[in-house]
């Protein structure tokens, strides 16, 4: 067993997201009886965005000669989608900017959907290429997005993930979030317990990596 985490906070470890998906990754080890998992962190904020021979390669009918493969943001590309391939479980550890995903998570996901390799076009439309598996997301946001009250705010973040890992395979993603940050100490305590009886509930030893 291994689990992938994509570090997306600028702030790495010391973010909120960090600390909530740490609870995610004990509770996917306990569930592993007896096994403790490998644990591999990538830090999203390291990554650069994709260069104009990974631009051409999307809009061409094939893939560019090896040569052009091997460097630049499609080897990074190819590197990425290895390690979710390798994976039986990813965490995905990221805050909420301006109501989205923020520009790091961005990043990785334009290396990681990549027609052909993660995905292929069909007359049915986009299908995925990857094994399903587990996806868990762990987000933290300065405001609330979830829930009745007024203050809610624009929520962008969590429909985008699921329907674009779902377009690479990865249908089965979970979502626990603290939410209301920047409201205080009281406040951000009880978003915590909230998001961790939630972890602490969910049965995370129900799906195993898909032969």
């Amino acid at each position: 067993m291994s689990i992938l985490r994509i570090v997306c906070s600028p702030r790495g470890r010391a973010s909120e997201s960090y600390r909530l998906s740490q609870h995610i990754v004990e509770r996917i080890s306990d569930a592993a009886d007896g096994a403790r998992p490998i644990v591999r962190d990538f830090n999203a904020n390291a990554l650069v965005h994709v260069d104009p021979d990974y631009a051409a390669a999307l809009s061409s009918p094939q893939d560019p000669p090896d040569d052009r493969l091997e460097r630049g943001a499609l080897r990074q590309s190819a590197e990425l989608i290895q390690s979710l391939r390798d994976a039986s479980h990813i965490v995905i550890a990221t805050p909420m900017h301006n109501f989205t995903v923020p520009s790091s998570l961005k990043a990785w996901i334009d290396h990681v959907v990549r027609v052909r390799h993660t995905f292929r076009i069909t007359p049915e439309g986009k299908l995925g290429n990857l094994a399903d598996r587990p996806v868990y997301v762990a987000i933290s946001s300065g405001g609330e997005f979830s829930g009745d009250g007024a203050q809610r705010q624009p929520d962008f973040l969590t429909p985008y993930l699921r329907h674009v890992l779902g377009t690479i395979g990865l249908p089965d993603v979970t979502f626990f979030s603290v939410q209301g940050t920047a409201r205080g100490p009281v406040a951000l305590e009880a978003a915590r317990a909230r998001a961790e009886a939630e972890i602490a509930a969910h049965a995370f030893g129900a799906r195993v990596l898909a032969a």
